[in-house]
């Protein structure tokens, strides 16, 4: 990352404290493995394979923290522009409205505005990723039976944020000159859901159009 980037995405920008994993565990191992193939300039598509060997359950945790991480910086970077008055629904454009709703105080699916969304998103995301019910962090505890449900919930929710970002703020984006860092990250993130499942491909459509012609070779269709 170029120095003005690492200015952009700079800690203190973060929406919510970054998710760490234990050093000496399987899946720190397996997080420095998955960095390793991306700083090694690794084409995308093969970064995101599963290692031989390796168990996908934790393959798929290892990512989930790690997109949490990197979707957390990036609203981060565009959160002051994004208010209540900017964007009193979280939507991604106007044929797209995503309603929050959770198993507590909203039973049924609720417009909020932007914001709210996104703080109860990370809220209810972070509530998930500490749960060792499931996402376990010893070593020979067995993942759920529900753990990809979640995983793929997790997943589908942290899309709407680039959705979001990219039909509203994107013009935040590209005057801190973050453009190519937030395109890549949406690149890792989709080549990872479409390689193992992880999203419905109608999640997927409202930035379709927009990869086709900007990313040349990616293709979101």
């Amino acid at each position: 990352m170029s120095m003005a980037l690492k200015q952009v995405f700079n800690k203190e920008r973060t929406f919510r404290p970054k998710r760490k994993f234990e050093p000496g565990t399987q899946r720190f191992e397996l997080h420095k493995k998955a960095q390793a193939s991306l700083n090694a300039g690794l084409d995308l598509k093969q970064a995101v394979a599963l290692p031989h060997g390796e168990d996908l359950n934790d393959w798929v945790a290892v990512h989930v923290v790690d997109f949490f991480n990197r979707i957390n910086l990036i609203y981060g970077t565009i959160s002051d522009s994004c208010t209540d008055q900017t964007c009193p629904v979280m939507s991604g454009g106007p044929k797209y409205e995503y309603r929050w709703q959770d198993e507590h105080k909203y039973k049924k699916p609720t417009a909020v505005p932007a914001p709210k969304y996104m703080s109860l998103l990370m809220d209810w995301i972070e509530v998930q990723i500490n749960n060792e019910h499931i996402f376990p962090t010893n070593v020979g505890t067995p993942f759920p039976k529900t753990f990809m449900q979640v995983a793929k919930k997790i997943l589908s929710r942290l899309f709407r944020v680039f959705v979001h970002v990219y039909i509203h703020h994107f013009d935040r984006v590209n005057q801190m000159g973050a453009e190519a860092h937030v395109n890549t990250c949406y690149k890792h993130f989709y080549y990872f859901v479409t390689e193992f499942n992880l999203t419905d491909h109608k999640e997927l459509e409202p930035l379709c159009h927009m990869f086709n012609y900007e990313m040349g070779s990616f293709d979101a269709d």
